[in-house]
């Protein structure tokens, strides 16, 4: 029955529904810290994966029967899988859910870690590899966004110090772990390390993480053109940079069309990401001095931190020809005790008091320190030699890697935080790639340089004499040489990223609970 309105009333019409009220965010407790814990372990044990199977790389050839140009495509073409996985795992965190993600990538992972091994022949060995690489690359990215979004304010740079881990702890401890299953276990350990690790964190983060709903209405408005251009682009810039070297670069009609295709590619994949509703990456993230100047910063320290395991391990390998076992101990003097600096340079840069600009600073200025006492080495310099150095480098390398999350992530919008770590990933994975081939091109060009200018002295000594073990003494002389050069080369390129500090970072203040 409708109502009778009375002479004179005014007619009304009743208020729209409020919006639903958003669920308040889960209290941070054991719950949730177990969650962040489990994928804090599936990062490092997929890390661990990647950086062991490399070490390990000479015997798993002579175990399966593969050269060393077919592995060479293993090593790259994962490579291209994980760092493409970083790029669109965050995108796909909000789609489908962060746990859901999670705990698919660590069974996805640690099911192609255990079947590996097992591989009847290369090419089901490389699409095993390919698929593992891209469940271990969407892990990263979910770290970041668990420590964003769920830790409070006034902890939360501490769960940004154990994503550190994975760009400081995990490419240390590869060696020695490399070591220890090849020589003890076996070579089929290099993959299977992943299953334990893996199945305590798929249960910790089945447990800890809260499950969110999924946002399925987001595929009406799913970048396809992104992701026709970005998947390809990222990939063919990764195996172009990581096979490069191999075939000769430019000389090469394949490594052209890699890197003159990728590089198009990801031209129009930027230009479509800029204007679309629902992108992949947010350009104008870009606009925030400081997540420029981490992204830049990162981009070097992480060319530096690969630089100082590769340079002593390729060294003592060459001239001394030690096997990953004997050159453990020295990747061992800085990975273990990242587990006490990185905390306590958290809390530092956790004081309001401190800038954390400056911490930067003194941890590339350490940083720079030990390369230039690395450029002193003789080719009688043995495992000992180093030690000093990886003792600098202690608490240098968390220096140069908290400040650059702090400055990151400092300020950043809840719904922003997705992007950012879509973006600080990706730079991450291609800063590897691009470290990788740069410094093997160095070697060769250092190499090549060395071996002529000596060879050219010995050709012009009065007198021609026989020494014995001549050879081996000149390629040692080359080795170190190449060595030394590499290192103030990475000095350098460390006290050039001081200089930027006072021009392009802005000061930030560590988060603070409201």
């Amino acid at each position: 029955m409708s109502a009778v309105l009375h002479p004179g009333a005014v007619p009304t019409t009743a208020p729209p529904p409020s919006p639903p009220v958003p669920p308040a965010p889960p209290v941070f407790g054991l719950r949730l810290a177990t969650g962040l814990a489990g994928v804090l372990l599936a990062v490092l044990v997929a890390g661990l994966n990647e950086n062991i199977t490399k070490v390990a790389l000479a015997d798993i050839r002579g175990a399966m029967g593969i050269t060393r140009d077919d592995a060479s495509w293993l090593v790259a073409l994962y490579a291209a899988a994980s760092v493409s996985a970083m790029a669109f795992a965050p995108w796909c965190s909000v789609t489908f859910s962060l746990r859901r993600l999670t705990a698919a990538a660590i069974i996805v992972c640690m099911a192609a870690g255990l079947l590996c091994p097992l591989a009847p022949n290369l090419s089901v060995l490389v699409f095993l590899r390919v698929v593992q690489g891209a469940a271990g690359g969407a892990l990263p990215p979910m770290l970041m966004t668990v420590a964003l979004r769920f830790l409070p304010p006034n902890i939360k740079l501490y769960g940004l110090g154990g994503y550190a881990l994975s760009a400081t702890f995990g490419p240390s401890l590869g060696t020695p772990l490399a070591a220890f299953w090849t020589e003890y276990l076996g070579w089929q350990w290099a993959f299977w390390q992943i299953i334990p690790g893996s199945i305590v964190a798929l249960l910790m983060v089945s447990w800890g993480l809260p499950q969110d709903p999924l946002r399925l209405d987001r595929l009406r408005q799913f970048d396809w053109r992104g992701l026709l251009l970005g998947l390809p682009a990222i990939s063919m810039l990764v195996v172009g940079l990581l096979q490069g070297e191999r075939l000769a670069w430019f000389a090469s009609p394949l490594i052209c069309v890699l890197l003159g295709g990728g590089f198009l590619l990801l031209l129009s994949f930027l230009i479509n990401e800029w204007s679309h509703p629902l992108p992949f990456f947010k350009l104008q993230l870009l606009s925030r001095r400081n997540l420029s100047h981490a992204l830049l910063t990162l981009g070097g320290v992480l060319f530096v931190l690969l630089a100082v395991i590769l340079i002593p391990s390729s060294y003592l390998a060459q001239v001394h020809a030690y096997r990953p076992l004997q050159t453990a101990p020295v990747m061992l003097m800085v990975a273990l005790p990242q587990l006490i600096a990185l905390p306590l340079v958290a809390a530092l840069c956790n004081i309001r008091a401190v800038d954390c600009r400056w911490v930067l600073a003194i941890g590339l200025a350490m940083l720079a320190l030990s390369c230039m006492l690395g450029a002193r080495m003789s080719p009688d310099s043995i495992r000992t030699h180093f030690y000093l150095l990886q003792a600098v480098q202690i608490f240098a390398q968390p220096m140069a890697v908290i400040p650059l999350l702090l400055l990151a992530t400092t300020g950043l919008a809840p719904q922003d935080g997705p992007f950012a770590s879509a973006w600080f990933n990706t730079i991450k994975g291609m800063s590897a790639v691009v470290a990788t081939g740069v410094l093997d091109a160095l070697i060769t060009r250092r190499n090549h340089f060395h071996s002529t200018v000596l060879s050219d002295r010995l050709g012009n000594l009065p007198i021609s004499v026989d020494v014995p073990g001549l050879a081996q003494r000149m390629h040692a002389q080359v080795v170190t040489l190449t060595s030394s050069d590499l290192y103030l080369t990475v000095a350098a390129i460390a006290l050039a990223m001081i200089v930027i500090i006072p021009i392009l970072p802005t000061r930030v203040y560590p988060p603070r609970a409201a």
